[in-house]
């Protein structure tokens, strides 16, 4: 394509290929359209015999050259380029490109390059005397318009995609919330609260109370190894997996086997998941447990704390578990227990301390007659004026519950 001016001065040429890259950049044409019609007004109308044009995206890539022989078909950039901040000629002969250039053009954003030119064989007779320096800001300015012009897109494309990516995870979001329990139980025996803050907008945090008959139900609390999609893809196939098994079984220790299998064989060995699943009975106030590597939940009994650790390793790491313990103990009347995630013990101020397991307990006993939502609440509170503007390290959930 070719500029088509109104005379034959260069003034009017310049003046042309502003308008009509102007024009090509507003009606958003395409970055090789952009740079066929850079070409044409270096090549054609300033006669500029040989150039290449150098663009950083990941990395710096070679985005136009002409004039060049089958030589320049794999063009290394040269690093010592960095180090031109301004117009000048190549001193230095490194490779093929500062041996078969003259000149450097560089354009910045600020103190970010954002693309280097290199020119050669320049007509000076068609620039008039000396014209090769004069010019150079011009060719200057018009890279700087096409490269600014061709970023943006690169952002808008950006942009699109990440918006995209947005919508994904507000859908799995949705998805992921669907798995858990949408009432917990409030009786007159038992009482039970959770809450969840996930570290990305999806987690591997999981909670759930399923009740078995009008006497017993089950609740568990398990972490995903990781964060993100990943981690809550895994946290759906145990969620899954829970409530099949429970069809067939009610035994805590056949269930912890058949999940840690079930992670062993999906998983193979590059994620696990850290699991407390418990069985209470309101009629015989037992509570029966198995700690599958999750950290230990707090149990307020008898007046005095316990923590649950009784069971077996992590799940996923290796099949057949090694050993499995569990335990049953009897609540007294107006016990409560809490169990958490370790992104409530992981959470650092900015000393690097993080929060000590007797300072959960004495905000649990604090405020021990309070509803097991405001007591999740006065630990999140906490937690908040301890990280002060620390971020969060992880995701959290917690689930307490009060035995009436």
């Amino acid at each position: 394509m070719h500029i088509q001016g109104h005379s034959n001065t260069v003034k009017d040429v310049k003046l042309n290929a502003l308008l009509v890259m102007t024009k090509a950049i507003n009606n958003n044409l395409s970055t090789s359209q952009l740079l066929d019609i850079y070409q044409d007004i270096l090549e054609n109308q300033l006669k500029v015999g040989k150039l290449v044009l150098f663009s950083f995206d990941t990395e710096w890539t070679c985005i136009l050259k002409y004039g060049v022989d089958k030589a320049f078909n794999h063009l290394k950039f040269e690093p010592e380029l960095l180090d031109i901040k301004e117009i000048e000629t190549i001193s230095f002969s490194n490779g093929e490109l500062s041996k078969s250039f003259e000149i450097v053009i560089p354009v910045y954003h600020k103190s970010t390059p954002l693309a280097f030119v290199l020119l050669g064989d320049i007509d000076e007779k068609k620039l008039e005397v000396s014209a090769a320096i004069r010019h150079l800001p011009f060719i200057q300015t018009l890279t700087n318009v096409m490269v600014v012009a061709i970023e943006n897109k690169k952002l808008s494309k950006q942009s699109i995609q990440r918006a995209a990516i947005q919508k994904e995870l507000e859908l799995a979001q949705g998805m992921q919330r669907l798995l858990f329990p949408t009432k917990l139980p409030n009786t007159e025996e038992v009482e039970m609260s959770a809450l969840y803050l996930p570290h990305q907008q999806v987690g591997g945090d999981y909670y759930d109370v399923i009740w078995l008959n009008e006497f017993e139900f089950i609740f568990c609390l398990a972490d995903v190894s990781g964060k993100g999609v990943a981690a809550a893809l895994l946290m759906s196939n145990l969620q899954a997996a829970l409530h099949l098994l429970l069809r067939y079984t009610q035994n805590l220790s056949e269930i912890v086997i058949d999940i840690n299998q079930l992670i062993f064989d999906n998983a193979k060995g590059e994620k696990f998941i850290s699991l407390f699943i418990a069985k209470y009975n309101i009629a015989t106030r037992k509570l029966s447990y198995i700690n599958a590597g999750h950290n230990a939940p707090i149990l307020f009994n008898n007046d005095k704390f316990l923590t649950l650790s009784k069971g077996c390793t992590l799940l996923g790491i290796i099949n057949p578990l090694n050993a499995l313990d569990s335990e049953t103990i009897l609540l007294s009347k107006q016990s409560f227990l809490l169990a958490y995630t370790d992104g409530l013990t992981d959470t650092t101020n900015s000393k690097g301390e993080s929060l000590a397991l007797e300072e959960i307990e004495a905000i649990l006993l604090k405020n021990r007659n309070g509803t097991c939502e405001f007591i999740n609440n006065a630990l999140l509170y906490y937690l908040e004026e301890f990280k002060a503007e620390m971020p969060f390290a992880d995701d959290i959930a917690l689930l307490s519950c009060k035995f009436r």
